[in-house]
This record gives structure tokens, C-alpha cells and sequence, in this order.
């Protein structure tokens, strides 16, 4: 064979593996965006001052400084039929969602975005006093429509991820939260089939069984605790419902002596921290 029918096999063979794959063109534009991104972190803090303001005539750069570091984990489950169908979806501009980290059945994990860079998983949505949570978190989506058990591979993969994020961001244990805790008026997810006492074991989330010797104050509304969590309570149906489906693991509305038990539990543990 000629040099020049090799060079053009190779060439072909090239174009091949390239097309095979659907995702080359997507990867193409990740690597694109995250240039441009980088561009905008080594610029010299001048050139991103207004005209306006009384800048000194020789710029002093400090030298105590890092990348900003995720502070919360936020889980989602993905609400579609397949694995496949997510990463098109977060792959294409028009959806305007994506996650750092998306979760097959099988346990597979895709790694999608860099931790440092700001995904847009969590939408309008607030815990306590953060109201960007897409600002300060991870996202985590997992495979799953939503009223189905989750496969073990599935947790077996996520508890390690946990573990590698909890360990390389210092992220304080009760930060790990699910989709519907931070946006109870629009989200569901994880959903109640998620095991979050299985995380807390070890040591991902907070977690409390009911417990007689703990109930709420009296006069202390249930508005008022959830709130005291973390809750955004402007709709306070839609805030018990997200506290019943992750540390309750129900849809019920109604809140018994044992949700009650559970909730003055969480408060008391905030107070402590």
C-alpha cells in the first residue's frame, strides 16, 4: 500500500470513530466554551472594572486566591425513560439544563461538567438563606422516572461519587439535599423510592427515625419549623409534602406525631450546628 492510499485510510478511519460516536460535536463545543471561560479567569481584574471607578494607576494583583469550591450536592432523579435520552437532552442548547454528573442503571457515570463550573440543574430554588443554589452545588442526576426503586449499581456508583465530593469540597454532611427540597412548589425528585437513610449511614445527608421524646414547641407552627430547616414554605403544602418525601419517605400531606417527632429532631440538630 502507498503512502498516500495509508494517509488517506487513516484519515477515513478518523472520521469514522468521530462520527460513531454522537456525542464528538457536543465535546467539540464543551471545549470551546470552557476556553472561553478560561479566557475570562486569567484576565486581570482591570479590564473587568466600570470606566467609572477610581482605579488605581498600577494594578496590585493579590496572591492569596483559589477557585470558588462547590458547598452543596443537590440529587435529582432524571424523569426520563433512559440514559441515552438524558445526556441528549443535556446536550443540546435549547433545553437549558444540564448536571455536573448523570448516573446510569447500570452504575455507569458520566462526568459532564467540570466541579468548578456552574451547571444549570436547580432552577428557581432556595435553602435557608441560599437562593443560587446552581451557584454553590453539585448536580447529580440518576437515571430513574421517578416511581421506581433505584438500582443498586446505581447507589453503589453514587456513594462513591459522594465520597470523592465530600472529601475533596469539604461539604458539610447536611448539605446533601434532593431536587424537591430546594424547589418544593415545582420538583419531586428524588422522590420517596430514594434512599436517603442509606446515604446517611454513611455519612452523606441527615436522617432521624420518630422519637416520643421529641416533639415541636408548643406554638411553634409547622410553617415556622420547616422554614427553620431550610424550606421555602411560601406554599406550605408543597413544603411538607417535599419534607414527607425525603426524611418520611410518604406523599402524604397530612402531618402525624411522628413527622412532627422527626421535624423538631432536624430543628434541634440546625441549633446545635
Amino acid at each position: 500500500m502507498n503512502f498516500k492510499w495509508m494517509t488517506f485510510l487513516i484519515l477515513l478511519i478518523g472520521v469514522y470513530a468521530c462520527s460513531s460516536f454522537p456525542y464528538a460535536k457536543t465535546n467539540r463545543q464543551y471545549n470551546r466554551q470552557a476556553k472561553a471561560l478560561a479566557k475570562k479567569l486569567i484576565a486581570s481584574p482591570v479590564t473587568q472594572s466600570e470606566d467609572q471607578l477610581p482605579l488605581a494607576e498600577k494594578w496590585v494583583g493579590t496572591t492569596n486566591f483559589d477557585l470558588r469550591k462547590p458547598n452543596f450536592v443537590v440529587i435529582h432523579h432524571t424523569a426520563q425513560n433512559a440514559c441515552d435520552q438524558t445526556l441528549k437532552t443535556f446536550t443540546l442548547e435549547r433545553t437549558k439544563v444540564s448536571a455536573h454528573y448523570v448516573i446510569c442503571k447500570d452504575g455507569t457515570v458520566h462526568h459532564m461538567l467540570n466541579d468548578y463550573m456552574r451547571a444549570w440543574h436547580g432552577g428557581i430554588g432556595s435553602w435557608g438563606n441560599n437562593t443560587d443554589l446552581n451557584s454553590s452545588s453539585i448536580g447529580i442526576e440518576i437515571d430513574n422516572n421517578g416511581f421506581e426503586p433505584f438500582e443498586p449499581a446505581q447507589i453503589n456508583s453514587l456513594l462513591k461519587l459522594l465520597a470523592q465530593l465530600k472529601n475533596k469540597y469539604q461539604i458539610p454532611v447536611d448539605h446533601f439535599v434532593g431536587h424537591s427540597d430546594i424547589a418544593p412548589r415545582r420538583k419531586v425528585d428524588p422522590n420517596i423510592h430514594f434512599p436517603w437513610k442509606t446515604l446517611y449511614e454513611k455519612g452523606y445527608g441527615i436522617w432521624f427515625e420518630p422519637d416520643t421524646n421529641y416533639q415541636l414547641p408548643a406554638g411553634l407552627s409547622i410553617k415556622h419549623a420547616l422554614s427553620l430547616v431550610g424550606y421555602d414554605t411560601k406554599d406550605s403544602i408543597a413544603a411538607i409534602l417535599a419534607f414527607k418525601r425525603h426524611f418520611r419517605q410518604d406523599s402524604a400531606r397530612l402531618m402525624s406525631a411522628a413527622d412532627s417527632s422527626v421535624l423538631a429532631q432536624l430543628i434541634q440538630a440546625k441549633l446545635v450546628k
